[in-house]
């Protein structure tokens, strides 16, 4: 299976829709098992706190900061992240075409 950015941009949200109003920046693209892959590319605020499951985030547009637990990190493109389950973690400061992919598992 392919999954692109142009692919998963398009089944975002607009900002004229109710689930835009609501936060809804993010797209389960595939659920297997205990694995999933989803689309994450918050607008304005992120207001993730933590999740149950460990996840892997790895950036594909854009650039800011993510913070995990206490610690504050700089991320663009290119780069991976790693956050434990149950950790509290947020980006903040990023540009309007961010985007991440996330593995939860």
């Amino acid at each position: 299976m392919k999954f692109t950015l142009e692919e998963f941009l398009a089944k975002l949200p607009s900002p004229a829709d109710e689930k835009w109003k609501g936060g809804v920046w993010d797209v389960e693209a595939l659920r297997k098992k205990n694995v999933s892959l989803v689309f994450f590319a918050p607008r304005g605020t992120d207001y993730q706190t933590f999740h149950d499951e460990d996840e892997f985030y790895f950036i594909i547009r854009g650039w800011g900061e993510l913070t995990i637990d206490d610690k504050t990190f700089s991320c663009e493109t290119g780069d991976a992240f790693f956050v434990p389950a149950k950790v509290s973690h947020h980006f903040e400061n990023f540009t309007d075409d961010f985007a991440t992919w996330a593995i939860f598992f």
